[in-house]
């Protein structure tokens, strides 16, 4: 009777956890609570950001935080027109640019987001780095870092032990964020969204994007670029991504669709 009740219990939790992506309407489970996502977050992202040397050109800094905000704004437009306003409360949105060679970026749930200088080196316009900047914006506003954690705690724990272990979630929420962002004494923070998750958000990032008025056909350069640069290795911005080649068709796929809708300077 007692596993019954287990099951039951995980069964419901399971079914309340349930949650629409924005504009691509997939069904995802949650089942850690925005408040404990955005808390573990914002302490991982002190964290780095504490001891992360801040880059010492001005003109890039600059530039990283501008096409940022120009896509955020965007991004609050279209969740305000499609009744998902209660959303932006989750978001404070932050770009910076880091003194690194790496070639990588990443966002942290509630829009915290880092650029490295070594990504900059391949950037060759504002256009460029909003392929880079949507991309970042929609991994937050599709909430895969809480899908992510969900997804562990239904693996690590199973049904039983995830429905018996609720009442300390917030603690296995902040174990579970410092593990995915791999914070430390390394500070690799590239989370390992899934493939899945990436296309995703290259989608969504191009919508984001060609609505603040950047023009999505230059992901197609940036991402052929990051090929080339790659040198036939997986840099560490892309492990666990999709392939250069499969990317970039699913990008060429997608984009006669998104300019005729999204187009804002049509």
């Amino acid at each position: 009777m007692k596993f019954k009740n287990l099951i039951t219990a995980a069964a419901l939790l399971l079914l309340t956890g349930c949650s629409s992506v924005p504009l691509t309407g997939r069904k995802q489970v949650l089942l850690v609570s925005d408040q404990e996502v955005l808390s573990a977050s914002l302490t991982q992202y002190k964290s780095f950001m504490s001891t992360a040397p801040r880059s010492a050109s001005a003109t890039q800094s600059a530039t990283v935080t501008r096409v940022g905000k120009r896509i955020a704004q965007a991004t609050e437009t279209y969740l305000r027109q499609n009744g998902m306003e209660a959303q932006l409360k989750q978001f404070a949105w932050e770009f910076n640019l880091v003194k690194d060679n790496q070639v990588n970026a990443f966002c942290m749930p509630g829009g915290k987001i880092v650029v490295y200088e070594g990504l900059m080196k391949l950037i060759a316009s504002d256009d460029e780095l909003a392929v880079v900047l949507g991309h970042e914006v929609a991994h937050a506003v599709a909430k895969h870092s809480n899908e992510q954690m969900s997804q562990q705690l239904m693996t690590q724990y199973g049904a039983q032990i995830l429905a018996g272990t609720l009442s300390g979630k917030s603690e296995l929420v902040q174990t579970l964020a410092g593990q995915m962002y791999g914070l430390g004494s390394q500070y690799a923070v590239a989370l390992p969204f899934s493939r899945k998750h990436e296309t995703e958000a290259d989608y969504m990032g191009l919508v984001f994007m060609t609505m603040a008025g950047y023009n999505p056909d230059n992901a197609l350069t940036f991402w052929q670029k990051m090929s080339a640069s790659s040198g036939g290795q997986v840099p560490q911005f892309m492990s666990t991504h999709p392939s250069d080649a499969s990317r970039i068709a699913n990008i060429r796929k997608v984009l006669p669709e998104i300019k005729a809708r999204y187009n804002t300077k049509k």
